[in-house]
């Protein structure tokens, strides 16, 4: 990277800033960015800030965005490019600030889950386009509003269907991210939260029939179903919408601690500590919903399963941290 500072005024479209402060300290959604519009330079000289750093390397002086296939105007848009599915309502809510918590959390939640179920059904790049915006803006919901934040984690449904299951694991993972590293501006929590939700995608490409099989899957079908992951993060990867961390959670969240898990067997510090959150909300919100073949165990029940027959497939503080959100 080669970077210098120059003067606030001296900002032109196509540069790109790594913003001096953290995210949740200016009025865009990443640190380190290529200017598209004169409206973003408005907004930082409107932020206060006198100097900036730019990376010249990535900068791109034309003045025409590196990938127009993803950051098209709305003028040039396609009728064919706009998305299936409809996340205006899911926004529309988030954005209300009269509805008290317990309402405006179910209304987010049913509302989410109808975008997941659209979006498990024709997870087509623009799909996940429109949904990625979605979870944006619920993530920054759950960074600023504690009290709707906390009932969005206790408040889910306990159905099987993935996207149900997407929908939980998406609350949990986010909630426990924003309490490890509420302290820190390493962490893009927008971008985790894209990883969380999307955590199950690959399963779109598995056969329903051995989803909801109300038995244990045999040796091949299981073989089928380890391959989830690995699915997923091809199907992001083409669409070209998702940081490598947040694929990394899509392909590692059915790692384990121990190696036991899949796809690669990882073990220990070779699982990100992304992929690691993801996975004991995984398993929680799979122990806690019905499936075909069992009954939903008790959320504390879970979390005794969990310590006593599972706790070497966990990263023990990571545990220890979600029990105590959860309490």
């Amino acid at each position: 990277m080669t970077i210098r500072k120059i003067d606030i005024k001296r900002l032109k479209v196509g540069m790109y800033v790594v913003m001096p402060t953290s995210w949740d300290s200016h009025p865009f959604l990443k640190n380190k960015f290529r200017l598209t519009s004169q409206d973003q330079i408005d907004k930082i000289i409107e932020a206060g800030f006198t100097e900036i750093v730019i990376d010249t390397e990535k900068s791109t002086l034309s003045g025409s965005p590196p990938d127009d296939r993803l950051e098209r105007s709305k003028e040039q848009t396609k009728e064919e490019d706009k998305p299936t599915i409809n996340t205006d309502d899911l926004r529309e809510v988030i954005k209300d600030r009269t509805l008290p918590a317990p309402e405006k959390s179910k209304h987010i939640r049913d509302n989410t889950m109808t975008m997941m179920d659209s979006l498990l059904k024709q997870p087509t790049a623009k799909n996940i386009r429109a949904a990625k915006t979605a979870i944006v803006e619920i993530v920054e919901l759950m960074l600023s509003d504690d009290e709707t934040a906390s009932y969005l984690t206790k408040i889910t449904s306990h159905d099987f269907y993935t996207y149900t299951h997407s929908v939980n694991v998406g609350f949990l993972a986010v909630s426990m991210s924003k309490n490890l590293f509420r302290d820190s501006n390493e962490h893009d929590l927008h971008e985790l939260g894209m990883g969380f939700f999307f955590h199950d995608l690959g399963k779109v490409h598995i056969d329903e029939a051995i989803i909801k099989k109300p038995g244990r899957l045999t040796d091949e079908e299981m073989g089928v179903m380890r391959k989830h992951p690995s699915i997923g993060f091809k199907i992001l990867s083409d669409a070209r919408q998702m940081t490598e961390e947040c694929k990394t959670i899509v392909l590692q969240h059915h790692e384990r601690y121990d190696g036991t898990g899949y796809p690669k067997q990882l073990r220990s510090d070779e699982i990100h500590l992304y992929g690691r959150i993801c996975s004991i909300a995984d398993v929680y919100d799979a122990l806690t919903s019905s499936r075909p073949y069992r009954l939903p165990l008790a959320p504390f029940d879970a979390l005794i399963l969990m310590k006593k027959e599972m706790f070497n497939h966990f990263q023990k503080d990571l545990y220890e941290k979600f029990v105590l959100m959860l309490s």
